[in-house]
């Protein structure tokens, strides 16, 4: 493709399309207080050597979790990634490669997406996994919308103990439409399934719950599943993807959409993203899914290759009939998850989760032994639990930030009413010594 500058005679011809006489005419409407006058306030250009010497600067005020321990969570963890994974990632064929309009020339693509398909369907237990999204809070809220497309209902409810980042991402998306979002309420850290039966209508579309939910509590995603089909409703589910190597998957307790966030799966921190969002659903919605969809089958000379099976975003078919907006996907970290879970295996994946569980109940018992902290449910939990703590929780954040130890999310941060809640999170990374040391700076820290 080559660049073939505008002529003044073409920005003419333009502005004339459109119906005014000069740029400064089309711009009319904005306040001139608004406008630029004069240059950029811009600093002078830098050489190489001084770019790279002020971006390694820049790097340097950042907090990491190569310096300090970690115990944040709220939706993005402090997993092990395997070297091997970035190895593959930073090979040019993939992380050059772009959407794989020509399945011909991307079938080392169109392989990967379509064995990363695979291996969520086996997480999950779903009939169906796209070829991955943004991140869980967009997956999360393309799922409601489908429930609606699918269901022609316009009544979407929501757990109270959804990370309330999605929650603002699922308004965003339904602002505008005619979709009613309602509440359920929670009880001790979990959705009440009572009050969920009775905001239950005909009219309802779909429920949208969390697992292990916000606070990292098990919800009982039975009796919600009972609940929500009984009703007529669909059941759209959030998933910690680590967590379903011990919890039964979403597909077992006969939930119609999983999602999730994937950057559990071998993808780093990075300060919040690029992250990867899981979607999975059972084989009768197929059709109303967002994003694509990868299939293998044979050529004419019976070799096996890959394609594209459904393409059902605006930019492959007419936009009135496209499902989503999504314009393209997360491949990279899609590969990401995939190396990741092909390298450990499901022996190895079982034992993060297993690690994960027992350190944080580990965990649990030793804060609960220090004067003035204790839990603030009496609930199961799998890797991430809320503390209440005996002064400001952001107030402990900072002293322990001088011990170099993320001590974890302050709920106020979300809750500005529950400004002595913790929410702490623990991997299989965290040992016993960095535990005790947690404990141990916490009781000092009062």
């Amino acid at each position: 493709m080559h660049y073939i500058p505008m002529t003044d005679a073409d920005r003419q011809r333009m502005l004339a399309a459109i119906g005014v006489s000069s740029f400064d005419e089309l711009i009319s409407h904005i306040p001139e207080q608004y406008k630029l006058k004069g240059l950029l306030n811009l600093p002078r250009g830098l050489s190489e050597y001084e770019a790279t010497r002020l971006l390694r600067d820049l790097a340097a005020r950042n907090l990491s979790t190569d310096e300090y321990v970690c115990f944040l969570g709220a939706g993005a963890y402090d997993h092990f990634v395997p070297a091997a994974v970035d190895h593959i990632l930073l090979r040019s064929e993939f992380y050059t490669a772009y959407t794989p309009y020509q399945p011909e020339v991307s079938q080392g693509t169109l392989q990967a997406i379509y064995e990363y398909q695979t291996l969520i369907c086996e997480l999950t237990g779903m009939d169906v996994a796209n070829a991955s999204m943004y991140d869980g809070a967009s997956a999360l809220a393309e799922a409601a919308l489908m429930s609606v497309a699918q269901t022609r209902k316009r009544r979407v409810l929501v757990a109270a103990t959804l990370h309330p980042l999605y929650r603002k991402v699922l308004d965003t998306y339904t602002r505008g439409q005619g979709i009613e979002v309602v509440t359920v309420p929670e009880t001790a850290g979990r959705t009440d399934t009572s009050a969920l039966k009775e905001l239950l209508t005909e009219a309802s579309a779909c429920v949208l719950v969390q697992h292990p939910n916000f606070y990292g509590v098990l919800e009982d995603v039975d009796a919600i599943s009972e609940a929500t089909h009984a009703a007529g409703a669909l059941l759209v589910t959030s998933n910690d993807p680590v967590s379903l190597a011990l919890l039964k998957p979403p597909g077992a307790y006969d939930a119609d959409i999983a999602t999730g966030e994937g950057q559990p799966l071998g993808i780093p921190l990075s300060f919040g993203g690029p992250y990867l969002g899981i979607f999975a659903v059972k084989k009768n919605l197929v059709r109303r899914m967002p994003g694509r969809l990868i299939g293998m089958t044979t050529d004419t000379q019976g070799r096996r290759g890959f394609v594209m099976t459904l393409q059902t975003r605006e930019q492959h078919i007419r936009r009135e009939k496209a499902t989503s907006n999504i314009c393209t996907n997360q491949g990279l970290m899609a590969l990401a998850a995939t190396v990741h879970l092909a390298l450990l295996g499901k022996q190895g994946f079982r034992r993060v989760a297993e690690m994960s569980l027992q350190k944080s109940h580990y965990l649990a018992r030793q804060i609960e032994q220090v004067p003035g902290y204790e839990l603030a449910f009496d609930q199961p939990f799998f890797k991430e639990f809320v503390v209440r703590t005996p002064v400001a929780a952001t107030e402990i954040v900072e002293k322990l930030l001088e011990r170099k130890i993320f001590a974890g999310v302050p709920l106020s941060q979300f809750y500005p009413e529950r400004p002595h809640e913790l929410l702490v999170a623990v991997t299989e990374k965290r040992t016993r010594e960095e535990m005790d040391a947690f404990v141990q700076a916490l009781r000092e820290a009062t």
